[in-house]
């Protein structure tokens, strides 16, 4: 009987007009959960979790998002099939993950996680996962693509990518594989070479692997998801999860780098500082106001909260047992995010066609929230530098994900900067690469 009455409560949660999702909600606002210093509401314990899907419809013809003042859009690529991350190769050829989850049998059981898969499907993360990455030329410097192929095929949900001289690393969910490449390739046909094995598993909640190769090219940076929103499935399901991992290129051994970071995505070196910086999608079912997601430097040896804490010493109550001894050395992120904001895309503008001013910022795709009211990201931010550190409040780079229905035309994803210093933005539901330039260098429809 129990669980009859919470499947109706579900379900009545997500037939709700979407009226009511916009009605005035006592939330901290946007300039309060964002920054160095973010406010922290109480926690909110709700028996059912707040359900807030924006559907995901698609582009209508024509259809675009909003460039910013001085801003201008356009599509460098659409027709992809659920677009995730993007890298960009010396030559200026841009590849493309076309990525979804892999088969995760036992990531959830009971009424609450076929509830959550339903909305998930709703918000568009439900297609099969197309397991390939596709390469887009622009010949003639337009700001569009004018051809495209399959770069490399037959891989298990890739995300992560990075080159280092003539070897091609993907991060597939449970493994990095290794390809040979030589400049102008536009397939790689060979199986490719297994160099380290990722956790990953039958539950592999956070599936995605995201990558960046360190300056000298003598290791790789993984990052690597938690297996729970707080460790519900227990402790030992979370081992060398929630971090990063540092892996030797020569042997393929890794060893965990920093940890206690539930969902790292974007792994970037800051070009004033040299530090490595990620954004993180922290934990669910405390509110609309917590936890805000954040981005943040990466220390070696760092731990950074997750499970037992949020924003450094905040405890989360709901972990057993507790462990004080490592919420005491819980490092404080640097910059927040917005609570639910589901930030997963970070880069930083290292180009010179943006204005002087932007020189070192992040760009941040906020994918978008799901359990929010109001909802919060679908849209791409910037945050300015300076000293290698965040100096200053979040401006808009692209909005307009959402209709005026509240439906997701986009849900933007990986940003990369391009050869010519233009921002690439990745869009897993409008199945699209969108090119950001200053207006009066815009590419031409």
């Amino acid at each position: 009987m129990r669980n009859k009455i919470l499947l109706a409560m579900w379900m009545g949660a997500l037939a709700l007009p979407l009226a009511a999702c916009n009605d005035p909600q006592d939330t901290v606002t946007a300039e309060q959960s964002f920054g160095p210093s973010p406010s922290l509401p109480a926690p909110q314990h709700a028996w059912i979790p707040t359900v807030n899907v924006a559907t995901a419809v698609g582009w209508p013809a024509g259809g675009k998002p909003v460039a910013a003042n001085g801003m201008a859009v356009n599509a460098f690529a659409s027709g992809l099939d659920h677009p995730r991350t993007l890298y960009v190769l010396p030559n200026g050829d841009v590849l493309v993950a076309e990525s979804n989850a892999p088969p995760k049998p036992d990531d959830g059981s009971g009424i609450k996680a076929w509830v959550t898969r339903l909305v998930m499907g709703r918000a568009g993360a439900g297609t099969p996962s197309a397991n390939r990455i596709i390469l887009l030329r622009d010949a003639d410097g337009d700001g569009i693509a004018e051809t495209r192929s399959v770069f490399i095929e037959g891989l298990n949900s890739p995300f992560g990518m990075a080159l280092v001289g003539n070897d091609f690393y993907v991060a597939d969910s449970d493994a990095i594989m290794k390809f040979p490449y030589h400049a102008g390739d536009t397939r790689i046909s060979g199986p490719g070479e297994k160099l380290a094995d990722l956790p990953a598993g039958r539950i592999n909640h956070h599936w995605t692997k995201d990558l960046v190769a360190s300056p000298d090219g003598t290791k790789l940076y993984a990052t690597v998801g938690s297996n729970s929103n707080v460790g519900e499935n227990g402790i030992d399901a979370e081992t060398n999860r929630a971090g990063l991992l540092e892996v030797d290129r020569a042997t393929g051994k890794w060893r965990v780098f920093a940890s206690g970071i539930r969902n790292p995505n974007g792994p970037s070196w800051q070009p004033q500082s040299g530090a490595l910086w990620v954004t993180v999608n922290e934990r669910d079912e405390l509110g609309d106001d917590l936890v805000p997601d954040y981005m943040t430097s990466v220390k070696d040896g760092g731990f950074y909260g997750w499970p037992y804490s949020y924003y450094g010493q905040h405890v989360d109550t709901r972990v057993e047992p507790q462990r004080p001894d490592l919420v005491a050395k819980a490092i404080v992120p640097d910059y927040a995010l917005g609570a639910h904001t589901a930030s997963l895309g970070l880069t930083f503008n290292t180009g010179n066609l943006f204005p002087f001013e932007m020189a070192g910022g992040a760009f941040i795709g906020q994918h978008g929230s799901w359990n929010r009211k109001p909802r919060a990201g679908y849209k791409v931010i910037f945050v300015p530098f300076a000293n290698g550190k965040p100096a200053g409040p979040p401006r808009d780079v692209l909005t307009g994900f959402l209709n005026a229905n509240g439906e997701a035309q986009g849900r933007p994803v990986g940003v990369r900067i391009d050869k010519q210093g233009a921002l690439l933005v990745a869009d897993d539901v409008g199945n699209a690469v969108w090119r950001v330039t200053p207006s009066s260098k815009s590419a031409t429809r």
